[in-house]
């Protein structure tokens, strides 16, 4: 069993995110950058496949600028086998459907039996990304999955839907998504983060891929128009008790139309 897990660098959730106005992308030197936790549990469901399935090679690949490389060095860390960066200036702003093209010619050259990825990333939460990927590859897709039980010739799985949950199944080789239900990403322990130095990491470019730059289905973005920053929150009005503190509180909920 091949398992190919697709991981990603977003801005650290602890910090404020910001969008160059000058670009219309994302400021990446105003906030550190982290690996996104809902890929760190898609890389624990394979591993925890492979825990059981000895036989089984794990890789991550992702793509971005140079300071994603701690974050495929993070995942091998944890355990899995090698990692591929696609690294290439021309890829830089590239939105979900350039991202999915790419991704999906990364996937075709690496080959698998099984793609795990986070049901949406933390920064653009747009989670169509995985959807777009099958698509390029004509391949089965199960979307926000809270559970998944994988075997050598298929995956099951669970998702939520509005009135309970829905059990859902698809023939390898396929693609699916997991939601932050699923199992909680192991800590590396010293040997992992050892082995991971040693384990290999290959970087990529559009030329490795077979993709021209100029290229209309992988070259084509959307282009930000204009940024315009969230207003400062207004300070709100504090309410002082001296005997009628209980009056100015009706009347301030029923002006909000809150009661």
């Amino acid at each position: 069993m091949k398992i190919v897990v697709l991981v990603k660098q977003v801005p650290d959730t602890e910090e404020e995110r910001r969008i160059d106005p000058a670009t219309g992308l994302l400021d990446r030197a105003a906030t550190d950058g982290v690996a996104d936790e809902i890929n760190e549990r898609a890389v624990e469901v394979a591993l925890r496949y492979k825990d059981v399935h000895k036989g089984t090679e794990v890789k991550v690949i992702s793509m971005g600028p140079k300071s994603v490389t701690p974050v495929l060095r993070k995942a091998l860390s944890m355990g899995a086998d090698s990692a591929v960066h696609i690294l290439d200036d021309a890829l830089a702003g590239s939105d979900a459907m350039r991202t999915s093209a790419v991704l999906a010619a990364a996937l075709t050259r690496t080959g698998f039996d099984l793609v795990i990825a986070g049901n949406e990333s933390t920064d653009g939460r747009g989670g169509v990304v995985p959807a777009m990927i099958a698509e390029y590859l004509s391949l089965p897709m199960l979307s926000s999955l809270n559970s998944a039980d994988i075997s050598d010739q298929r995956v099951v799985g669970e998702c939520s839907v509005e009135t309970g949950t829905l059990t859902v199944r698809a023939t390898l080789p396929a693609i699916i998504s997991v939601t932050e239900r699923s199992a909680e990403a192991r800590f590396p322990n010293f040997k992992g983060i050892m082995t991971a130095k040693r384990k290999p990491l290959a970087t990529w470019s559009l030329d490795d891929l077979d993709i021209e730059p100029a290229d209309p289905a992988t070259s084509a973005r959307s282009v930000v128009l204009a940024v315009i920053e969230r207003p400062a929150r207004a300070v709100g009005k504090k309410v002082v008790d001296t005997g009628n503190a209980g009056a100015e509180l009706a009347e301030f909920l029923v002006a909000g139309r809150i009661i």
